[in-house]
């Protein structure tokens, strides 16, 4: 099996590779027709990402997946993505679908293969001041760059890698639009429908419930403002608000606010009790944008989430699976190991379940009139326990239609910390990626 995988990629690789060529070799000329609109648009994007992790044998979550398969210290890892994308628009019409299959290879778990809708939906604009949607459909709410509390009918952002596409839900929704003279120039309300149930949107909360949600937009004196709601049983009721303003024409401020109503999540105590705490959350970030006359781009966020685990409720967590490995080496039996499992896929092993964070990046285009080559370093810190993520990135697109990024992701914290509990101490990546 990873031959033949080694094969698809590598002859991927070969049938894409002519295409590229760097873009100062190519000659432009002008095409009137090229300019048109056209009602029928086609594209996509392949990827090839072979991953390599460096594993902590001691770690909690190495124990939790690997008590009864030991891994050596790397584990090699291949992966593929296939993007598709097409629209369809005439008149007050359109449509639009973006598939994405996921392709990965290890030698523990094998092959698998993962293929949906990211989006598929048609819209109908009457009006220049309407716009309604209906299908599968990621509305971004939010101004949140690693995170987005106030983004109540999305998928949650991977920090890692914010920028990466996500799948939607299926909604139904619209958008009215004013403009008016005045400090209020712009006025948008936009209605959400969100069916949960058997087969629709079943990963989104409670079952046959039907919920709504809002969002409110204001630019008000040159600030963009949200005002954002969801209710209806599925997910518990919570309310949001938004903003973000430009101070200068290169430094940005943003932030997040979420009320969400009777949160609830399973911790343990220091004996191993587990019980259920119910509360409601004050979920929030602030963060700043610059860019400077030279091209580094500065990003700095600061998190909140209420409604995440503690230090000492998380050191709990993982002297439990410290017991349950114990256990399962002293008698082979592994039901503590699967309830500790349980509660991983739970929270505890969720991406950033702890309380407060501080993301930082720095990202310089073409240093040293190096073109097409950009350099970014993203730090990320748990600051409770102080376990943190180390990220430098290499980003080269000097080829027409090609993006090839090379990154190292260092994981570094005690045994009983959120980052220094992960199943491996480093990652190194290579991603090579075709636009068509």
């Amino acid at each position: 099996m990873k031959r033949r995988l080694a094969r698809a990629l590598l002859t991927a690789l070969v049938i894409f590779l002519p295409a590229a060529a760097p873009a100062a070799e190519e000659t432009y000329s002008f095409d009137a027709a090229e300019i048109e609109k056209k009602a029928f648009h086609f594209g996509g994007y392949l990827e090839v990402k072979p991953v390599l992790y460096g594993l902590d044998r001691d770690s909690a979550f190495y124990k939790l997946r690997f008590y009864d398969d030991p891994q050596g210290s790397t584990l090699p890892e291949a992966n593929g993505r296939v993007q598709l994308e097409g629209s369809f628009e005439k008149d007050i019409y359109r449509l639009y679908v973006k598939t994405n299959t996921d392709l990965k290879y290890s030698d523990p778990t094998g092959s698998s293969e993962r293929s949906v809708f990211y989006e598929a939906y048609g819209s109908l604009k009457p009006s220049e001041a309407l716009k309604i949607d209906a299908g599968k459909k990621t509305l971004k709410w939010g101004k949140g760059y690693a995170w987005s509390p106030a983004a109540f009918i999305d998928r949650p952002k991977d920090p890692d890698d914010p920028e990466l596409g996500m799948e939607g839900f299926i909604v139904a929704t619209a958008d009215y639009i004013r403009s008016f003279d005045g400090p209020l120039k712009t006025f948008s309300f936009t209605p959400v429908v969100v069916p949960v149930y058997n087969h629709i949107n079943d990963d989104f909360g409670n079952s046959d419930k039907l919920n709504f949600a809002g969002r409110f937009y204001f630019l008000l004196y040159d600030t963009d403002i949200d005002l954002m709601f969801l209710t209806g049983g599925s997910r518990p009721d919570r309310y949001g608000l938004d903003f973000s303003r430009n101070v200068t024409t290169n430094f940005e401020i943003h932030g997040e606010y979420a009320y969400i109503r009777n949160t609830r999540k399973n911790v343990l105590d220091a004996t191993g009790k587990t019980s259920q705490v119910e509360a409601d959350a004050h979920n929030y970030l602030v963060g700043i944008r610059h860019l400077t006359t030279f091209d580094l781009t500065t990003i700095v966020e600061y998190y909140h989430n209420d409604a995440g685990f503690s230090d000492d409720e998380r050191t709990n967590y993982i002297a439990s699976v410290d017991r349950a490995y114990s256990l399962y080496q002293a008698t082979g039996k592994t039901v503590a190991l699967t309830s500790a499992k349980n509660l991983a896929d739970g929270g505890y092993g969720k991406a950033n379940s702890g309380k407060d964070y501080l993301y930082f990046r720095l990202s310089q285009k073409e240093p040293f009139d190096l073109l097409y080559f950009t350099p970014s370093l993203t730090w990320m810190v748990n600051l409770e326990d102080r376990s943190y993520t180390l990220t430098p990135e290499l980003a080269y697109t000097g080829f027409t239609n090609w993006d090839l990024r090379f990154r190292t992701a260092f994981l570094v914290g005690g045994h009983d910390t959120e980052f220094g509990g992960k199943q491996n101490d480093y990652r190194a990546e290579l991603r090579v990626g075709y636009y068509f």
